[in-house]
């Protein structure tokens, strides 16, 4: 019996101690979480509005189309496929990383298994997580900028861009997507697979044109200078740019948010454990005083007989 009240004991220090580091890291990601989340909160309004400026630019009628279609128009062939996937580099953070890269194997497996057995499929990783699961599952992968998310300046997402927009205009990819996750709040996230190359933009046709109808809501036609052409030429790589950078900082913020969420839940289920275990403790105590009594009282007959 004092064995199995010691063995009780040292479970109980053990998940207080469990209990304490869960807490000051749910703390330590809701302070990350606070700036990640005010990060994406300022970036998304300069995205859209240079989206919106970039549908606009595409829409008038003096762009050169060869510099247009170069990166807005589908290839004839889609034979090199390029996945950027971007997970953490580090755990405790529930399902997080386990869906990103499920994801990215399931869209793989479903839209591209011909290219897969080919090994034309190439997923270039931001974050250790997923470089070292699709490394064991035999994808074909690049760790160049696996590192990426430990300091996320916006100059070295803009190297990083510049690595896929280069790849994808040399011909070296025919189509480039972006798996990560979007950040809703702390409690939930959405993974998405999000096609980044060729660019998927509305163009209208000549026939809307001519009509004087558009695709989109408060188009305008500006004066442009020098040309819309090498405004077009400016715009494209930076939305581009912008848009892996958004990545970066809502892969960012759902990962703080669901290691806090999950460190969360590990505190409560250490309070649940620790109520069963004291609960345990006290039966097992109580049962020892029983005995000893007992003992006592069985010991204190016999002297009186």
């Amino acid at each position: 019996m004092p064995g199995q009240l010691k063995e009780v004991r040292n479970r109980i220090k053990s998940v207080q101690s469990s209990q304490q580091i869960t807490k000051a890291m749910k703390m330590v990601s809701a302070a990350k979480l606070k700036r990640a989340q005010d990060a994406v909160i300022h970036l998304r309004p300069y995205f859209q509005d240079l989206h919106d400026t970039l549908t606009e630019v595409l829409s008038m009628d003096d762009i050169d189309d060869t510099i247009k279609l170069s990166w807005v128009a589908p290839k004839k062939s889609t034979n090199n496929i390029l996945f950027v996937l971007i997970t953490s580099d580090r755990g405790l953070c529930g399902a997080y990383n386990n869906n990103l890269i499920k994801l990215t194997k399931s869209y793989i497996d479903e839209h591209f298994a011909q290219q897969q057995k080919k090994r034309q499929v190439t997923v270039w990783n931001i974050g250790k997580k997923g470089w070292e699961s699709l490394t064991k599952s035999n994808y074909a992968t690049d760790a160049t900028y696996r590192d990426l998310l430990q300091n996320p300046q916006f100059n070295k997402v803009q190297d990083f861009s510049n690595k896929i927009m280069n790849a994808f205009q040399e011909g070296q990819f025919d189509a480039v997507y972006l798996v990560y996750s979007n950040f809703k709040n702390a409690a939930s996230q959405n993974f998405v697979v999000t096609p980044y190359l060729p660019i998927s933009l509305p163009v209208p046709t000549k026939q809307s044109k001519l009509s004087g109808h558009h695709q989109y809501s408060g188009h305008h036609q500006y004066i442009v200078e020098p040309s819309s052409t090498d405004l077009l030429a400016q715009l494209i790589p930076q939305l581009l740019r912008v848009q892996v950078y958004r990545a970066v900082l809502e892969a960012l913020a759902s990962e703080h948010g669901a290691r806090m969420t999950a460190m969360d839940k590990a505190s409560d289920n250490a309070n649940e454990l620790l109520k069963v275990l004291k609960i345990a403790y006290n039966r097992a105590r109580q049962a020892a005083i029983t005995t000893e009594l007992s003992e006592i009282v069985s010991g204190a007959v016999s002297l009186q007989s």
